[in-house]
């Protein structure tokens, strides 16, 4: 069988791009087509995989700029040549859904999230972007709208990665779901019971993250915050930040399971649609002190494995932290380590390949 995997692009390695290689374990003959690919940015192991890109390689800063030529993309996904592929895997949060896959061949769609700038983010976008951009956005929006609910007409199947995700699905498409949590990289090692005195962030610096919650309470509540991660939003952070808050840039990821390890706790103050980082917090045994709303819902138990806090603001979650310091959770850390294993990445690969099979069956037998 000849497998396509479709992927929006290939210029960070995060939650999305693990997932396609989830994927590409499983089909591992599989060749991925995307939109732009930055080889050094991207893993190394990546340029052993077979990759397809469209026209826009070739476009001038194509692979830092690439989210700005947001009303090009329909064209470019729509210029790949599928035929002669017997299944079609797109990994969607943007435009790759919309692809044309050949009569005979079932599209599977594992989508992130229906596209957040044009649909229930927008107007948070639209409010963050400058003046020539909000001038642009709402007639180029409205085009997108158009083409991506047609683009979502084109899918057989879709998967969602939570059921947050699988709402919104239902709300702009119009379209069912199953829903198959992506798989999380557990931490090997064991979990530690005495762990060092701080809190932890392991995120992208990006305003939706939310991350100047986290900076704000810990500062003032005189605890230690430890940051990895960068950013567009690192100055503005740092201004923020007390002399209790430290900043450890990138890491390897040894280095951040390390770090996640020791950490009293960690902080998820962001609305995801799913969240990998609390599940590796919490398979290194780590309690998680979480928004919540989104995909913190489906993987973190109130009281047992973190606490949830109900607003986005610091005093909301300079509460949640009192209320962690003073009465903790339920669970030992080692059986929130134990819970997390429900995420894994072989539990993703399982119920992913017996999904697929089913979808084949159902399309061979129409």
């Amino acid at each position: 069988m000849k497998v396509a995997i479709v992927h929006d692009w290939l210029v960070q390695y995060g939650g999305a791009e693990r997932v396609v290689e989830d994927i590409l374990s499983i089909y591992p003959d599989a060749t991925i087509f995307t939109l732009v690919y930055d080889r050094k940015r991207m893993p190394a192991r990546f340029r052993n995989y077979h990759i397809v890109t469209t026209y826009m390689q070739k476009w001038p800063f194509s692979t830092k700029l690439y989210k700005n030529f947001l009303t090009f993309m329909p064209k470019a996904f729509e210029s790949l040549d599928l035929r002669g592929y017997d299944l079609v895997i797109s990994s969607c949060s943007s435009c790759s859904k919309g692809i044309i896959t050949p009569v005979g061949a079932p599209h599977i769609c594992y989508c992130h999230t229906p596209t957040r700038y044009i649909w229930d983010m927008y107007y948070e976008y639209r409010s963050h972007a400058g003046w020539l951009k909000r001038k642009l956005m709402p007639g180029m929006v409205h085009s997108m709208r158009l083409w991506d609910k047609a683009a979502a007409d084109r899918v057989d199947y879709f998967v969602s990665n939570s059921d947050f995700i699988k709402q919104r699905i239902k709300k702009f498409y119009h379209r069912d779901a199953v829903t198959i949590y992506p798989g999380t990289r557990l931490n090997p090692k064991p979990a530690l019971e005495q762990p060092d005195d701080y809190y932890l962030v392991v995120s992208r610096f990006v305003y939706y993250k939310r991350i100047d919650l986290a900076v704000e309470a810990c500062t003032k509540l005189g605890k230690k915050l430890v940051i990895i991660g960068s950013g567009d939003e690192a100055a503005n952070l740092k201004k923020l930040a007390g002399s209790t808050i430290e900043f450890k840039g990138s890491l390897s990821d040894d280095e951040v399971q390390e770090t996640f390890l020791h950490a009293k706790a960690f902080l998820f103050p962001g609305e995801e649609d799913f969240g990998l980082t609390p599940v590796e917090a919490e398979s290194a045994g780590v309690p998680v002190l979480a928004y919540g709303k989104g995909g913190a819902l489906e993987t973190v138990q109130d009281g047992k494995t973190g606490l949830f806090f109900k607003e986005q603001t610091v005093e909301s979650v300079m509460d949640c932290i009192s209320r962690f310091e003073t009465n903790g959770v339920a669970y030992s850390r080692k059986a929130i380590q134990e819970y997390s294993k429900a995420f894994s990445q072989d539990v993703f690969r399982t119920q992913f390949k017996a999904y697929v099979d089913q979808c084949l069956a159902q399309w061979s037998g129409k």
